[in-house]
């Protein structure tokens, strides 16, 4: 296929759109089934090339939950213990394939902002990983292929217009890129960095140490942010994204955003959270959207309001701050990545919060010494990559 014709650009006054490859040859991908958009293939394979490489860095099949050009959620393929299983609503799926945990990781991390996502897999897609796709809100799904049962799973969804996308996972670009803006064409070489253990050779903190499990977090960290729309921050923790802060303008806004996430992802583990009775028939997305509303500061006025009575078997008792300031206390061993330089220290605080361990940054801000120095009042280990990661 040379090209394929879109039914719009962004948005539907955009047209005509399509894709196509600048040098005549076949496109790498084929359409199982749907009529993938515009928005859809940018998702899917600035998806796809952020699985690929995290599949190279771990050894480990990988997910990634795509939306608006910016991961909300990625993860590589470790079991799930009971607890994650449950905050992700799989524990009713029995024991799931690697490839099924890591697209659980990586939607049920930020399931508000996976609503309605575009998943990109690194292996072919089996049976479990369908199964649970298939009861999502979902726009599509990118993979090198997919088993036969799997592929029929999916061809259900959405009355058979579910977008299945399969890529040709041998095919690599050309070195240089190329993007137009108001008619004028931009060339830039492809961000090729690899990104490993030894990335992070240079810890600049009085800590030194950064185990193997934290290396790979900050891996995990820092292949996620670069095919996340900059500025951009990224807390991981077992192997997968539990906040992502993109496309802020300032780093403290990111950090406030992603770190809020992960501050989310710890208190739906909680004993108030795991203990809430949820009316019969409730869906998934009404549950996550009832359960964010109660971890929130806002959980009084939807007391005061009664919306409890439409989720709720029994009215929960208040989740009281000091109590959330007690149970966020518990999250430890926190790796955090950046895609340029802590301007200022109190990135460090609010990410020393959320239980920050570990930092990965490129460094080369003329406040250095301020952010290693608040890494060293806590005891962080930080490593300068001297790599900026930005992506536009």
């Amino acid at each position: 296929m040379k090209e394929l014709e879109l039914k719009y650009g962004c948005n539907p006054n955009q047209k005509p759109s399509r894709i196509y490859m600048q040098d005549g040859s076949d496109l790498p991908i084929e359409v199982l089934c749907g009529r993938p958009g515009y928005i859809n293939f940018l998702d899917a394979f600035n998806g796809w090339l952020l699985v690929s490489e995290l599949k190279k860095a771990t050894g480990l099949p990988a997910a990634t939950s795509f939306k608006h050009v910016s991961p909300a959620g990625a993860a590589v393929g470790l079991p799930l213990d009971e607890t994650l299983a449950k905050i992700y609503w799989v524990d009713d799926l029995g024991e799931l394939s690697p490839l099924a945990c890591a697209y659980a990781r990586a939607r049920g991390a930020d399931r508000m902002s996976s609503f309605g996502d575009f998943i990109a897999l690194s292996d072919v897609c089996d049976v479990d990983t369908a199964r649970l796709i298939k009861r999502e809100v979902s726009d599509g799904v990118i993979a090198p292929g997919f088993e036969p049962e799997a592929l029929e799973l999916l061809k259900q969804k959405k009355k058979g217009n579910y977008n299945v996308i399969q890529i040709d996972p041998s095919y690599v670009p050309a070195p240089l890129e190329h993007k137009e803006v108001f008619g004028i064409t931009f060339e830039q070489g492809r961000n090729e960095l690899k990104i490993d253990e030894d990335f992070f050779a240079n810890v600049v903190t009085e800590n030194k140490e950064i185990p193997e499990s934290a290396k790979i977090d900050l891996a995990i960290s820092m292949i996620t942010l670069k095919y996340t729309q900059s500025n951009s921050v990224c807390y991981v923790k077992g192997g997968q994204a539990i906040g992502i802060g993109a496309g802020q303008q300032s780093r403290i806004h990111c950090t406030r955003l992603a770190g809020q996430k992960a501050d989310n992802w710890w208190l739906r583990q909680s004993p108030q959270v795991l203990g809430l009775q949820f009316k019969e028939g409730i869906g998934r997305a009404d549950r996550d959207n009832a359960i964010d509303l109660y971890i929130g500061d806002e959980y009084m006025d939807v007391l005061a309001d009664g919306v409890w009575e439409n989720t709720f078997r029994v009215k929960p008792e208040v989740f009281t701050r000091e109590e959330k300031r007690a149970w966020l206390d518990k999250l430890t061993d926190v790796a955090l990545g950046s895609d340029a330089f802590f301007p200022f220290g109190d990135n460090i605080e609010r990410a020393h919060k959320s239980g920050v361990k570990y930092v990965a940054q490129p460094g080369g801000s003329v406040r250095d010494d301020n952010v290693i120095a608040v890494c060293n009042k806590y005891n962080m280990a930080m490593a300068f990559t001297g790599i900026r990661l930005f992506h536009h």
